[in-house]
C-alpha cells in the first residue's frame, strides 16, 4: 500500500510542467467584457499572433500557410482570484444555461479551471514568417494573452460533424439583432466594423446581470461602444474614442525589438 502511494506521488511530480509562452496575441479587446465566449463565433474578428524573439524563426512556421485553421493553446492570465481563496471549483455556472445551473467544470469550457489553459480554433488569414506574425480571425482572446503552443487544424482528425454537444445541444443559440446607426458605425475603422457587429450579436452582457434599458459600455479597438438591449434587439447609442483609456502594457517579451 505504501509503495503504491509512493509511485503515485512520484508520477505526480514527474508530470508537472513549466510552460513558456512562444507568442502573445494582439487583439482589439483590452478588457474581458465583450470577448466572444467561444472562438469562431465572430468569424470576421481579427487578431495577430506575435512570436516572442526566442521563437521568431521562419523555419518554425514553414508549411503553416498550407493550412486553413490553427489551434491556439493559451493561458487565462487575467482570471480573478476566487473569493473563497480556493484555486478552483468542481462545478461552474455556464452562461449558456443562464448562469444559474451548475455543471462539472470538466464538462464545460469555463475559464475557471484547475489549470487555466484555453483552446481556440482560429482561421489563418496570413503568415508573415520573417516578422514572426500570423493574422488570424475568429479569436476569442484578450490582448496580451500568452500563447503556449500552436498546432494546425487537420480536418480528417479534428472534425466530428456527428458529435454530441452535451447541454449546448439542448439550448437554442440565438443572436441579437443589432441596430447600429450609420453615423456611429462610421466612427469605427472599416476593417473592424463586421467583427464588432458580430461581437454585439453574441450579446456581450453577463448572463447574471441583464438589465433592460441599462446603457452598457464595451471597450473595443480603443473605442467605447455604448449600447442598450431590449428583448432580442441591441441598439448602439454612442461610439467614443478612448485615447486617454489606460491600456495594460504587454509583456516585455512581446514588444517588437
Amino acid at each position: 500500500m505504501n509503495s503504491r502511494c509512493c509511485i503515485r506521488d512520484e508520477r505526480e511530480e514527474l508530470t508537472e510542467l513549466t510552460l513558456k509562452p512562444v507568442a502573445y496575441i494582439e487583439s482589439d479587446f483590452h478588457e474581458k467584457f465583450g470577448i466572444p465566449r467561444q472562438s469562431g463565433l465572430a468569424s470576421e474578428l481579427t487578431a495577430t499572433v506575435v512570436f516572442t524573439p526566442e521563437f521568431r524563426s521562419p523555419e518554425a512556421v514553414r508549411g503553416l500557410s498550407e493550412y486553413s485553421y490553427l489551434w491556439l493553446i493559451w493561458g487565462f492570465h487575467a482570471n480573478s482570484p476566487r473569493k473563497d481563496g480556493k484555486t478552483w471549483s468542481p462545478t461552474v455556472r455556464p452562461p449558456r444555461l443562464g448562469g444559474n445551473t451548475r455543471v462539472g467544470v470538466f464538462a464545460t469550457r469555463s475559464p475557471n479551471r484547475p489549470n487555466p489553459i484555453g483552446l481556440s480554433s482560429v482561421r489563418i488569414r496570413s503568415v508573415d514568417a520573417a516578422a514572426g506574425r500570423i493574422l488570424v480571425s475568429g479569436a476569442d482572446l484578450l490582448d496580451g494573452t500568452p500563447i503556449y503552443d500552436l498546432k494546425p487544424y487537420v480536418p480528417y482528425a479534428d472534425s466530428h460533424p456527428d458529435a454530441a454537444g452535451g447541454f449546448t445541444d439542448r439550448i437554442e443559440y440565438k443572436k441579437l439583432s443589432v441596430e447600429f446607426p450609420p453615423e456611429l458605425l462610421n466612427r469605427v475603422r472599416p476593417e473592424r466594423q463586421k467583427g464588432l457587429i458580430q461581437v454585439l450579436e453574441q450579446d456581450p452582457r453577463d448572463a447574471y446581470e441583464k438589465k433592460p434599458e441599462h446603457v452598457y459600455g464595451m471597450i473595443f479597438g480603443g473605442q467605447d461602444i455604448r449600447f442598450t438591449v431590449s428583448g432580442d434587439r441591441l441598439t448602439v447609442v454612442d461610439v467614443a474614442d478612448r485615447s486617454n483609456h489606460s491600456v495594460k502594457q504587454r509583456p516585455a517579451a512581446h514588444r517588437e525589438k
